[in-house]
């Protein structure tokens, strides 16, 4: 399979006097899943909308192998995508909906069979798609996605309306996409899905976007430990005196939640000694470690446009 990136280098796009992309610049390689995250408002969907010609940016350009998506032949063979499961003809049949994408892209009506099958829709492919589930509707826009076997897959929330077997079959099927060498950038708000499906030692790439510009373009592992900091929890009975000895022996301390304490400025070996010393009882002393969601939350607090009531007085 040919090494295909998507190239997105300094984006800017206005809809009237809102900036949507303010510079918005990353790459997707191959081989590896890429998260695209951020608040709503963060320009992920505009961003989708141009690298697919959908939308045109005013300044900035978005590449697929070098090239823009309008220049492309043939270009379900180079670029698959789901940006909106509802988007098909309820009275049309699932099969029906592939056949019609296969045959304008020159496509044999046995490759349509071939990716039902791959998504798990082969004994419903026949039913019309407008008695599909929001799952199914899923699944057969990943089936469209993959009709041409392209290098590069742009999948939007892809984890909506999927039941727990189907966002299990998500995670293995995207993992499996990306290790036959292709490109797969995949924006969702499901953290969880996302920190269960990205790998943590490298080998995946998350991109966060905040008020039209990328914030942070990193691993996920680097992520959280940048987000864990160097922080240790405690949990003791003895939490008033815990504090006071911790506070002797230099630490910051602060309130946890569910009863714990969050320790700063020692390492857990420290404080296991300073409690020891002071024969505090202690029931766990570990190192902190953020979710996705932690992460993300500290990251994009300064760029979240939209904010419920309770929220903005804060």
């Amino acid at each position: 399979m040919t090494e295909t990136t998507i190239e997105v280098a300094g984006l800017r796009k206005r809809y009237g006097p809102v900036l949507a992309l303010n510079g918005m610049s990353f790459t997707v390689r191959p081989g590896q899943v890429t998260g695209f995250v951020g608040p709503n408002g963060a320009g992920k969907s505009t961003t989708m909308r141009v690298i697919l010609g959908l939308d045109a940016a005013d300044s900035g350009t978005a590449l697929i192998g070098g090239q823009p998506y309008r220049a492309l032949c043939r270009p379900l063979s180079h670029v698959g995508a789901l940006l909106d499961a509802a988007a098909l003809q309820p009275s049309r049949s699932g099969r029906n909906h592939l056949l019609w994408l296969a045959c304008s892209q020159g496509l044999a009506a046995k490759r349509v069979d071939e990716v039902a099958g791959q998504v798990g829709l082969g004994s419903v492919i026949r039913r019309k798609a407008g008695g599909y589930s929001l799952g199914m509707r899923q699944r057969l826009g990943i089936a469209a996605a993959l009709l041409g076997d392209p290098p590069v897959l742009m999948l939007d929330e892809p984890f909506n309306g999927m039941d727990p077997e189907g966002i299990i079959w998500m995670r293995g099927f995207l993992r499996a996409l990306a290790a036959q060498g292709r490109a797969v950038l995949v924006s969702s708000h499901l953290m969880s899905e996302l920190q269960a499906l990205l790998a943590e030692d490298g080998a995946d790439h998350l991109v966060v976007a905040g008020r039209g510009r990328v914030i942070a373009d990193t691993s996920i592992g680097d992520l959280i430990a940048a987000a864990s900091g160097n922080q240790v929890t405690v949990r003791t009975g003895a939490r008033e005196q815990a504090a006071k000895a911790l506070r002797q022996a230099g630490a910051g301390v602060a309130d946890a939640a569910h009863g714990t304490l969050l320790i700063t400025g020692l390492p857990a070996e420290q404080v296991v000694t300073a409690l020891s010393e002071n024969a505090i009882p202690f029931a766990e002393v570990s190192a902190h470690r953020a979710s996705l969601e932690d992460a993300y939350l500290r990251l994009t607090r300064d760029a979240v446009e939209f904010r419920a009531g309770g929220e903005a007085a804060r």
